[in-house]
């Protein structure tokens, strides 16, 4: 069984949207779930769940959380809650090609090495998004923040792998948590997210568990999912968007936690055999 773990925030028209075009996408016969993790909970959003979808989705589960719990958090109540033997986690900001979510399990099916799998992610004018990276460095972190720097290209597009067609299931450092699925034996392993990053950076720690495991990451082009992205966390420059951004600070705080577990040059992968 598949289990789908959907992270809501205060979007229920998103959420609305997301359950329609899952509902449309996934076969009738399809043995899945679906988890609403629903942080700073609302009636509309209940309502949603409760009362427009229980009839469609009989296997309808909603986790209603009265505070802000952040990415991690949702994440970890939505995989406490999942009964399947695949955990497929994501925002309410995307729409699933037909297929896709089908392939992704066969392909995780078929390649038990594989811990975590993330699938092509585009904007809705087609063009494909940034959502596998190389780890970061000091060098990423500047060249992201303060874009001006002559070396800021080079140093950002080797981070979204640029330099690779990306044209075929890949092994990559890690994947950006909007839309990711994990087979159930390898989280048991692997264990949930790490709860001392608040929102960011916990997608990136998690897969270098995956790693430090003995799994692959990998990002898996022949899913393909729309999402309604933007990068909240970067409006202006890091002075400016320290003081005015809430979504900026909670990216340099959960940096600095990342950088102080991991260090300023611990960019490898380490993969120990299981």
């Amino acid at each position: 069984m598949l289990s789908v773990v959907a992270l809501n925030y205060k979007n229920p028209a998103l959420l609305r949207l997301f359950l329609a075009s899952l509902f449309r996408t996934l076969p009738r016969n399809y043995d899945y779930e679906v988890i609403v993790v629903d942080s700073a909970t609302s009636y509309e959003t209940r309502s949603v769940v409760q009362e427009e979808f229980r009839d469609v989705f009989p296997a309808i589960t909603l986790v209603p959380v009265k505070e802000n719990t952040g990415y991690t958090r949702g994440v970890n109540l939505g995989v406490a809650a999942a009964k399947g033997d695949y955990v497929f986690v994501c925002n309410p900001d995307i729409i699933p090609l037909p297929g896709s979510i089908e392939r992704m399990v066969a392909y995780l099916d078929g390649h038990p090495k594989v811990g975590l799998l993330g699938p092509k992610l585009l904007n809705f004018n087609g063009t494909r998004q940034d959502s596998c990276f190389r780890f970061y460095t000091l060098a990423t972190i500047l060249a992201r923040r303060i874009g001006f720097l002559p070396f800021a290209s080079r140093v950002v597009h080797r981070f979204t792998m640029h330099d690779q067609a990306l044209d075929h299931p890949t092994d990559v450092d890690w994947l950006m948590g909007s839309a990711v699925m994990m087979p159930r034996a390898a989280l048991e392993r692997v264990g949930l997210m790490d709860e001392r990053f608040f929102h960011y950076f916990s997608d990136v720690d998690h897969a270098r568990r995956f790693w430090e495991n003995g799994y692959q990451v990998v990002y898996f082009p022949d899913a393909a999912l729309y999402h309604y992205h933007q990068r909240e966390s970067k409006r202006w420059y890091w002075f400016i968007d320290a003081l005015f951004n809430q979504a900026a600070r909670w990216h340099i705080i959960d940096g600095s936690r990342y950088l102080m577990k991991y260090g300023l040059f611990n960019t490898t992968r380490t993969h120990v055999t299981p």
